[in-house]
Parts: structure tokens; sequence; C-alpha cells
């Protein structure tokens, strides 16, 4: 199906994501993809996603490679992904964390 193309973005929404801004992250996120008009991203909300520390967290799944988890987010950094990471696939290596 088609939707094996498709990027997953999920933004981490408990209340420890919320408390830490993770409302505005999802916000960045939404609009930004809508004003690219990037028809393959889909964002959503999850609940916690256990690091609470590093809210607000989001994780980007793209087909074929491994997950992405960026933490410590804010509304400018989230546009910063969407504008490397989901347009021109370059992580953001400065604003991840490792899965190690």
């Amino acid at each position: 199906t088609k939707d094996n193309d498709d990027i997953r973005v999920v933004v981490g929404m408990a209340t420890c994501g919320i408390a830490a801004g993770a409302r505005e992250v999802f916000a960045s996120l939404m609009d930004e993809v809508s004003k690219r008009n990037l028809k393959n991203v889909k964002i959503s909300r999850a609940g916690c996603l256990g690091m609470c520390k590093l809210e607000p967290i989001v994780e980007v799944y793209a087909p074929g490679k491994p997950k992405c988890t960026y933490v410590k987010l804010d509304a400018d950094k989230a546009k910063n992904i969407v504008v490397n990471h989901l347009v021109n696939g370059n992580e953001v290596a400065e604003y991840m964390i490792t899965n190690e």
C-alpha cells in the first residue's frame, strides 16, 4: 500500500510533554508540513514516550531507516526538523538522542 511510503512523526503528548511545550511543537510541525504541502508526512500524538526529562520528544519513522528520536524541542527546532529532515532527508543530529 501507499501508506508504506509515508513518514510518520509522533509527538509525545502526555502531561510531561505538554508541560514542557509539546503542544507548541505539535502545532509547529502541523503548520510547517501543511505550508509545504507534504502529503507523505503523517503527524500523530502519543502518550508518554518514557523520557520525561527530555520532553518535548518527537519520533520520526521514515521507510527503510532507523527511528530518529528528537529531544528537548521547541517550535523553531520542530520547523527546522521539517525543513532539514522531512523535506531534504538530512537528520538534525544536534537535536537527536541515540538509541544505545
